[in-house]
């Protein structure tokens, strides 16, 4: 997809404003993780039976594997971390397709201002 000049600034805030809700995204999900961690650690830490360090994080883990939202959580946040690094490659791809299209217009401006010179030094 090839934009014309002036499409680029706009096409970049639309990029980068993706990029900043896909970041957005990324923390409500890792604050429901947090949550059910938190979750997990009560549990946990009331836990009477349990002896030592090893046994409360096996007990921890088995706790937010059982949770079925934890898992959804984790792979939503996969999902979004995905999405964003895709988000922020299309960002840079269009900010160098930017700088590329600067610069060709600049070179067209150049060639025409030395191509009037060069008329006007033969007499043309």
């Amino acid at each position: 997809m090839k934009l014309r000049l002036e499409q680029y600034p706009d096409a970049i805030v639309q990029a980068a404003q993706a990029a900043n809700e896909l970041e957005y995204q990324i923390a409500v999900v890792k604050q429901q993780l947090a949550n059910l961690e938190a979750e997990a650690e009560v549990i946990v830490a009331f836990d009477n039976s349990l002896k030592n360090d090893l046994q409360r994080k096996a007990r921890r883990h088995e706790v937010l594997q059982a949770n079925p939202a934890y898992g959804a959580a984790q792979e939503r946040f996969l999902q979004l971390a995905t999405e964003k690094a895709n988000a922020l490659a299309y960002l840079e791809h269009l900010r160098n397709h930017f700088s590329v299209a600067k610069l060709e217009t600049r070179l067209r401006i150049v060639q025409q201002l030395t191509g009037l010179e060069s008329r006007e030094l033969v007499g043309l």
